[in-house]
C-alpha cells in the first residue's frame, strides 16, 4: 500500500470524506467551545444571584463591638481601629485573600436612640428615634444643598455633627447648625442612660440614580413612621450620618461602642463559579483563625472574650458568610440543570455519529464494485480495511484537531467551564473506528458453510436468534438505565439513557410497523389497484434497511418533544413559584409580633391586606400530656383572608372552621378553635392543646387550643402559606387559629409579621404596594412583589442557559439528522428505483409512479413521528421522581409537567414534510429518467 494508492482512493471519496471531515470537526469544535460557554453562563447566572442578595445586605461582613470601657475614662479611636480592621484579611488561608477585598474602609452604626429635643412640630403622642451611622461610601450618592458633610476630625469638646437628608430635616424641623439631643440606651457601668447632643453640620439630597445604594438604608433618605411596639402611638424613625470621630466624643460621654462592620466583596469578575468555591472553604475558618489570632482572656467589664484589633480592645469578632450558603444551593441548582442538559448533548453527539455511520456506509456502497475487484484480485480482508482506515483517519484526526482549535479561538476566556479534550478525542476516534468496523464488516470473508444437509435449514433462525438476543440487550440495557435514573438522578454518564429509549423505540417499532403493514397487505390483496400493495409490501421489506434513519429522527424529535417539554413546565411554573413567594400581589415581612395600627390598613383604596402573625410556641397535649416542641402558630383573621384570596381553598376552609357565632368572645379559659396540619393531627389524634405564654414583668398566659380541622394537602400548598412557611424548617408542626389569640398573648419581638396585598386590579402600582407595606410594618419590612419576583425568576441565568443549550443541542441535531436522512435515503434509493423502474416497463404511469414514492415512505414519517413523541412525553415521566424543576420555578411542589402541544405538532409535522418532500425529490429525479435509464436500471 502506497500513498499515491491512497491519494487515488481519496479522490474517488472526497464528497463522503468532506462529509465525515464536517462532522467531526464541528463535534470536535462543540467539545472545545460548549463547556467554555456553559461556564460563561453558569458564571453570569450565579454573578446575578449574588447581585441580588447584595441588593439587600453583604454577603460577607465582619463586625465587632469596641470596647470603651476598659480602661479608666473610656477610649475609642475609631479611625484606627477603621484602618487596623483592612488588615485582618491576612488571615484568611490559601487564595481567597486574593479573591476578597474590603469594601470602602469599614463603618459603624448605633442602635436607635431616643431623640428628646427638638420635638417634631405639630407631634402629639408619639416619640421619636434617631439611627447614626457612619458610611463612608454614602459621599459618591448624595450631593450637600447646605452646609457640609459632617468632618471626620473635630476639635475636641466640640459635639459631633450629623448630615440629614431633607425630607428628615423638614420632619424634625431642623436646618444647618441645629443641635440635636439624643438619649441613648442605659449603661449597666454608669447605672443611667448617657446622652449627647449633636450639632446639624448639613443637609444633603440624594443623587440621581443612587436607587439601589440608598434601597439598604431607606431610612436615610425618607422618614417613616410605624406602630411602637409595646406602647400604644407610633414612632418617627429617622437616621443621619456622622464623621469618623463621632465614636470618639460620644465615648468619651459614656455612650458604648457602636457596632463596627467592614464589608468583604469576593471578587467574582472572572470565573465566578471557581473562585465561589474556592472562598468557601477559608470562609468557613475564617472566624475560627481570627479567635484564635486576636482573642485572648475574657474581658472584666462585659464578661465576654476579650479581642484585639490593632491596639483597640475589641469584642468576640463575628464573621457572617451568606455567601457559602447561596453558592451551595447555587450548585445544586446548576447540577441539576447540567443534568438535564446531558440529554441534549448525548443525543446531538449520538445523532452526529450515527450521522458518520451513514456517510461510511454509502461510501462504502459506492465503492462496493471496487472492493469485490480488489477481493478478486487477491487483496486480504486487513489489506483493504488499513487502506480504508489510510483514507479516512488522516481526514478524521485534521479535522478534529482544525475543529479543536477553532473551537478554543471562538470559546471565552476567563470563565468557570474548561474545554472537554478527552471528550473530542473519543468522538473523534469513534468516529474513525467506526470507518474500519464498517470495512470490515462489507469485506470480511463470509464462514465458509458446513457440508451438512441441515446447514441451509438452520441459517434464517440462527440470524433471527441473534437479533432478538441484540433486542433484548437493548431493551434491558434501556430499563436499567430508567431505573438508575429515577433513583439518583441524570449525569454525565445516565445523560446516554434517551439515546438507549430511543433505539430501543426503534427495535420495537422495527417490530410493530411491519407486522401493521403485512397486515394491510392482506386487505391490499383483495383490492384492484397494485399500487397500494406493492407500496406496502416494498416499505415493509425495506423496514430493517431504514433503521438507521429512523433511530436518527426519532432521537432528534424526541430531544426536541423532552426540551419543550421541560421549558413548558418551568415557564408555567414560574407564575406558581412568584405567587408562592408572595402570597398576593405583594407581601411584606417583618421580624417580631408587630401590631400596625388600623387605620394603616384600610388607609389605601384599592387594595386589599391580610395579616398573619406567626409565633413559635410549646404546645402539650390534653389527652396524653405529651409536649410537642416549637410547633408554628399562626394567627389569621379568616374574614380578611377570604376578602383577599375569595377563590383559596385554604380561606374557604379557615373561614368556615374558625369564624364563630356572633357575639362569642375570646379569653384565656375559652378554648379557640383552630386547624393542624397532619403531622400535628399525627401527634395528638383526639384531643386538643394548651400552651403556656411568658413576658417578663407579666404573669404567665394559658392558651386552649381546640383543632377543629386538619388541613388538606390543596391548603398546604395554598400560596397564602408561601411567605410565612419560607420562615420555617421543613416538617416543622403547623397550628393556625383565629387572630383573636393575638390579644391574649403579649408582644414579643420574637416571631413573624407578614402582611398579604392584593390590588383590586391590574391597575394597582408597584410602588402603591410597596408604599402600603411600609406604612403598615414601618421601613424595615422586606416587600416582595410578584411582578417583580416573577421577572426574576424569568431573567435568572440557569433557567436560560438551560433554554440556550436545547434549543442549540436541538438545531444542531436536527441540521445532523437531516444530513443522516438524506444520505440514508440515497444508501436505499436503489432498490426503490430498481422496482420503480420494473414496473415503469410493465406499463406503470408516472402519477402511480409518484404515489408509490410516497406510499413506500409514508410509513417511515409515521413510525418516526409517534416513536419521537413517545420518546419526548413519556421518558421525563420515567425519571419524574428525580426530575426536579422545582429549583428553578420555586413553589411548595414539583411543577406538573406539561407538555408543549404546539411544538410537538410543528416538530411531527417537519418531520413527515422532510419525508414527503425526500419521496416528492425522488419522484421527479425518477420521472426524468428517460426509457433506456429506465430500462438499465431495471
Amino acid at each position: 500500500m502506497t500513498l499515491r494508492l491512497v491519494r487515488k482512493e481519496a479522490r474517488g471519496d472526497l464528497p463522503l470524506l468532506a462529509c465525515l471531515a464536517v462532522l467531526v470537526l464541528v463535534l470536535a469544535g462543540m467539545c472545545a467551545w460548549a463547556p467554555s460557554l456553559a461556564g460563561r453562563q453558569e458564571d453570569r447566572a450565579l454573578r446575578q444571584r449574588v447581585a441580588a442578595a447584595q441588593a439587600g445586605a453583604p454577603l460577607i461582613t465582619l463586625s465587632t463591638v469596641p470596647e470603651v470601657f476598659n480602661s479608666g475614662p473610656p477610649a475609642l479611636d475609631m479611625a484606627t481601629l477603621l484602618g487596623d480592621g483592612r488588615t485582618l484579611s491576612h488571615r484568611l488561608s490559601g487564595s481567597a485573600a486574593r479573591h476578597l477585598s474590603f469594601a470602602g474602609s469599614g463603618g459603624y452604626d448605633y442602635n436607635p436612640a431616643t431623640l428628646t429635643s427638638p420635638l417634631p412640630p405639630g407631634e402629639t403622642g408619639s416619640s421619636t428615634t434617631l439611627a447614626i451611622s457612619h458610611l463612608p461610601d454614602a459621599r459618591a450618592h448624595l450631593r450637600y444643598v447646605s452646609g457640609h458633610a459632617p468632618a471626620d476630625r473635630t476639635p475636641i469638646g466640640a459635639a459631633p455633627q450629623i448630615g440629614l437628608s431633607q425630607a428628615t430635616a423638614q420632619a424634625l424641623g431642623v436646618r444647618t447648625g441645629s443641635r440635636l439631643g439624643v438619649e441613648f440606651a442605659r449603661v449597666p457601668a454608669l447605672q443611667r442612660s448617657p446622652d449627647a447632643r449633636l450639632v446639624v453640620s448639613g443637609i444633603f439630597r440624594t443623587a440621581a440614580g443612587a436607587d439601589d445604594f440608598w434601597g439598604n438604608r431607606p431610612s436615610l433618605v425618607q422618614p417613616s413612621r410605624h406602630p411602637a411596639q409595646h406602647a400604644g402611638g407610633t414612632v418617627l424613625a429617622v437616621s443621619g450620618l456622622v464623621g469618623t470621630d463621632a465614636a470618639d466624643r460620644l465615648a468619651a460621654a459614656g455612650v458604648p461602642g457602636p457596632s463596627v462592620t467592614w464589608q468583604l466583596r469576593a471578587d467574582l469578575r472572572q470565573s465566578a463559579l471557581d473562585r465561589a468555591r474556592a472562598l468557601s472553604g477559608p470562609l468557613s475558618r475564617y472566624g475560627t483563625d481570627l479567635d484564635r489570632a486576636l482573642c485572648r482572656g475574657t474581658d472584666a467589664y462585659t464578661g465576654g472574650e476579650s479581642c484585639a484589633v490593632g491596639s483597640q480592645h475589641t469584642g468576640p469578632l463575628t464573621v457572617t458568610d451568606a455567601l457559602t450558603p447561596l453558592v451551595g444551593t447555587f450548585t445544586a441548582q446548576d447540577h441539576q440543570a447540567r443534568g438535564l442538559a446531558t440529554f441534549a448533548v448525548d443525543a446531538l453527539a449520538a445523532v452526529a455519529l450515527a450521522t458518520t455511520a451513514v456517510a461510511v456506509r454509502l461510501l462504502l456502497r459506492r465503492r462496493k464494485a471496487h472492493l469485490r475487484l480488489q477481493r478478486a484480485r487477491g487483496a486480504s480482508t486487513a489489506r483493504l480495511v488499513l487502506l480504508r482506515s489510510a483514507v479516512a483517519w488522516p481526514v478524521v484526526v485534521i479535522a478534529a484537531l482544525l475543529g479543536w482549535a477553532g473551537g478554543r479561538l471562538l470559546a471565552p476566556t476567563g470563565v468557570s467551564g474548561t474545554p472537554r479534550p478527552l471528550s473530542a478525542a473519543v468522538l473523534a476516534a469513534t468516529a474513525a473506528l467506526t470507518v474500519s468496523l464498517l470495512t470490515w464488516l462489507a469485506v470480511r470473508e463470509p464462514p465458509r458453510p458446513r457440508r451438512t444437509a441441515r446447514r441451509r435449514r438452520t441459517r434464517r433462525p440462527v440470524a433471527g436468534r441473534r437479533r432478538v438476543v441484540v433486542e433484548v440487550t437493548v431493551l434491558l440495557a434501556a430499563a436499567a438505565g430508567v431505573a438508575a435514573l429515577r433513583s439518583q438522578g441524570p449525569d454525565w454518564v445516565l445523560g446516554a439513557v434517551p439515546v438507549l429509549l430511543a433505539l430501543a423505540t426503534v427495535l420495537i417499532l422495527l417490530r410493530l410497523y411491519p407486522l401493521a403493514l403485512r397486515l394491510l397487505l392482506l386487505r391490499a390483496r383483495r383490492g384492484k389497484g397494485t399500487v397500494g400493495f406493492i407500496g406496502a409490501a416494498r416499505a415493509a421489506h425495506d423496514a430493517p434497511a431504514t433503521g438507521l434513519a429512523l433511530f436518527v429522527l426519532v432521537l432528534t424529535l424526541g430531544t426536541a418533544v423532552f426540551g419543550g417539554l421541560v421549558q413548558r413546565t418551568i415557564g408555567d411554573g414560574l407564575a406558581a413559584g412568584a405567587a408562592w413567594s408572595t402570597g398576593a400581589d405583594a407581601s411584606a415581612t417583618t421580624a417580631g409580633d408587630t401590631a400596625p395600627a388600623p387605620d394603616a390598613l384600610t388607609g389605601t383604596s384599592g387594595i386589599r391586606t391580610a395579616l398573619q402573625h406567626l409565633h413559635a410556641l410549646d404546645l402539650v397535649g390534653q389527652a396524653d400530656g405529651a409536649e410537642i416542641p416549637s410547633v408554628a402558630v399562626i394567627t389569621v383573621e379568616p374574614r380578611q383572608l377570604a376578602a383577599l384570596a375569595p377563590h383559596s381553598p385554604l380561606a374557604r376552609t379557615l373561614r368556615s372552621a374558625l369564624t364563630g357565632p356572633a357575639g362569642t368572645t375570646a379569653g384565656a379559659g375559652v378554648p379557640l378553635p383552630s386547624v393542624v396540619s397532619p403531622a400535628l393531627r399525627a401527634r395528638e389524634r383526639t384531643g386538643g392543646f394548651t400552651s403556656t405564654v411568658e413576658d417578663h414583668g407579666r404573669p404567665p398566659v394559658q392558651l386552649a387550643l381546640d383543632p377543629v380541622g386538619t388541613l388538606s394537602a390543596a391548603d398546604l400548598r395554598d400560596p397564602l402559606l408561601g411567605p410565612i412557611t419560607a420562615q420555617l424548617a421543613p416538617g416543622t408542626p403547623l397550628l393556625i387559629t383565629a387572630a383573636s389569640a393575638d390579644h391574649l398573648m403579649p408582644q414579643q419581638s420574637s416571631g413573624t409579621t407578614v402582611l398579604l396585598l392584593q390590588g383590586d386590579g391590574p391597575g394597582t402600582s408597584t410602588a402603591a404596594l410597596r408604599s402600603a407595606a411600609a406604612r403598615a410594618l414601618g421601613p424595615l419590612a422586606t416587600v416582595r412583589t410578584r411582578s417583580g419576583t416573577l421577572s426574576a425568576l424569568r431573567d435568572d441565568g440557569l433557567t436560560r442557559g438551560l433554554e440556550n443549550v436545547y434549543a442549540t443541542a436541538s438545531v444542531l441535531a436536527a441540521l445532523s439528522g437531516l444530513l443522516a436522512v438524506a444520505l440514508e435515503l440515497i444508501l436505499t434509493s436503489h432498490e426503490r428505483s430498481r422496482t420503480t423502474s420494473f414496473l415503469r416497463t410493465l406499463g406503470l404511469s408516472g402519477k402511480a409512479a409518484g404515489a408509490l414514492h410516497f406510499l413506500q415512505m409514508l410509513p417511515l414519517a409515521a413510525a418516526a413521528a409517534v416513536g419521537g413523541t413517545l420518546v419526548g412525553v413519556v421518558e421525563p415521566r420515567l425519571m419524574a421522581p428525580t426530575l426536579n424543576l422545582r429549583q428553578f420555578t420555586g413553589g411548595a411542589t414539583q411543577p406538573a409537567l406539561r407538555t408543549d402541544y404546539a411544538l410537538t405538532l410543528a416538530l411531527v409535522g417537519g418531520v413527515v414534510l422532510l419525508i414527503l418532500v425526500a419521496a416528492a425529490t425522488e419522484t421527479v429525479l425518477a420521472r426524468r429518467r428517460r426509457l433506456g435509464a429506465v430500462l438499465r436500471l431495471g
